[in-house]
């Protein structure tokens, strides 16, 4: 029998669920450890032996400890998926799904996740910045969407993977998605995936 992978997470964080996602996508059996992240959990000594940087996520795959979503994406398909499929099959791909990697530790992180952390999670940011960095970063998605049917070509790939959950969300950060029709339908065909699942869910604010 399969031990199942062992993923740390708060059930909010999208960071959490891009891994969460992948490993359903994969079909690889786990199961989530909820951290109480309010009263320290996240900096205990033995989660710190798992993420010295006492973020989530983190994974245990029988004793190969990992931190770092886009890092444990990488390692997931590397280690239960079709390498090529994921991460691309020409060197143009592979560099084109690196670039989303970089967009979703970068513009993704400082626009929608960084907008939502201000509304779910009472973060002291620039909540107004972090929206006009969103919207900035979907107008652009949204033209390159327009004739692509994921971001990477006419597959899925951990590109889409690492940039859903945090679009998916970003009403509950205060954006909306209203006039971004091409992202709408790319996020409505990553839900359609037959091991999609999906993340918690929190109030939606006046979006705008």
């Amino acid at each position: 029998m399969t031990t199942p992978v062992k993923l740390y997470r708060n059930p909010k964080s999208g960071h959490c669920h891009r891994v969460e996602l992948m490993l359903s996508l994969l079909d690889v059996p786990y199961e989530t450890i909820d951290l109480d992240m309010v009263n320290g959990a996240h900096k205990a000594p033995e989660y710190l032996a798992i993420s010295p940087l006492g973020q989530v996520p983190a994974i245990d795959d029988s004793g190969t400890t990992l931190s770092d979503s886009n890092g444990i994406l990488t390692y997931l398909v590397n280690r239960y998926g079709d390498v090529s499929d994921w991460t691309g099959r020409t060197p143009v791909e592979q560099a084109e799904v690196q670039r989303w990697l970089s967009v979703a530790a970068g513009e993704i992180a400082s626009g929608p996740a960084a907008a939502r952390l201000v509304t779910v999670f009472g973060a002291g940011l620039d909540h107004e910045a972090a929206k006009a960095k969103a919207h900035a970063l979907f107008q652009v998605m949204d033209a390159i969407l327009a004739d692509k049917t994921f971001l990477v070509g006419e597959r899925l790939t951990i590109a889409d993977v690492a940039g859903y959950s945090y679009i998916a969300h970003a009403p509950e950060g205060g954006v909306s998605l209203d006039t971004y029709p091409n992202i709408r339908a790319w996020l409505a065909r990553i839900e359609a995936q037959p091991k999609f699942v999906g993340m918690a869910k929190s109030p939606i604010p006046n979006a705008a």
